[in-house]
């Protein structure tokens, strides 16, 4: 066993999603949408801020439904500013909205998830990262995808955003070498997966 991936630190919900979560390739099309959305909240903050408020996110904004958000106004924006449990970010909600709006056209158009692995021909990047520091914070891939997204009206979605986003849903698979769950997503990445 390699040693983990230095950024969970010791608290056991961080650790336990780096070992369970992160970096194993997401498919699912309103999965990947509810993670690019908690990513656009993560934005001045940190993940384990949104981690452990995520359980009350997914209560707040119903399972993160494109479907119904998308239906959403000002009632439901009010009530969101309120709530104690989740990022009070109006900017943030409403964006949200208008973000559930656009993945319905893309899902609509193509499949939110075709949208997105199109970029990696659906299969994962697979990095060979030695240290924390050989990460980049966002890459020419990146950028192009977020410069995508936001022609399709998505907000909160910059390459900072987007790259954390994909390192998450396994698009980019950024474990160091040696690390465990390197291995664990490495197992279940399709054949012929991308090299870098």
């Amino acid at each position: 066993m390699g040693e983990s991936c230095g950024w969970p630190g010791s608290e056991q919900i961080y650790i336990d999603y780096h070992d369970s979560e992160w970096g194993m390739a997401e498919y699912d099309s309103r999965a990947l949408w509810e993670k690019l959305i908690l990513d656009g909240f993560q934005a001045g903050l940190s993940w384990i801020t949104i981690l452990k408020k995520r359980d009350n996110f997914r209560q707040a904004f119903e399972g993160f439904d494109p479907y119904v958000i998308a239906t959403w106004g000002e009632p439901e924006i009010e009530r969101l500013v309120q709530d104690k449990g989740i990022i009070r970010h109006r900017g943030k909600i409403q964006a949200t909205i208008g973000n559930a709006k656009a993945w319905q056209v893309i899902e609509a158009r193509e499949g939110f998830d075709n949208f997105l692995w199109k970029y990696l021909d659906g299969k994962p990047l697979v990095n060979h990262w030695t240290s924390m520091d050989q990460i980049p914070a966002e890459t020419d891939l990146s950028k192009q995808v977020s410069k995508d997204l936001k022609k399709e009206g998505f907000k909160f979605c910059g390459p900072t955003i987007v790259y954390a986003f994909m390192q998450a849903t396994g698009m980019i698979n950024d474990h160091l070498v040696g690390c465990p769950s390197r291995d664990a997503c490495l197992a279940v990445t399709p054949s012929g997966a991308g090299q870098s």
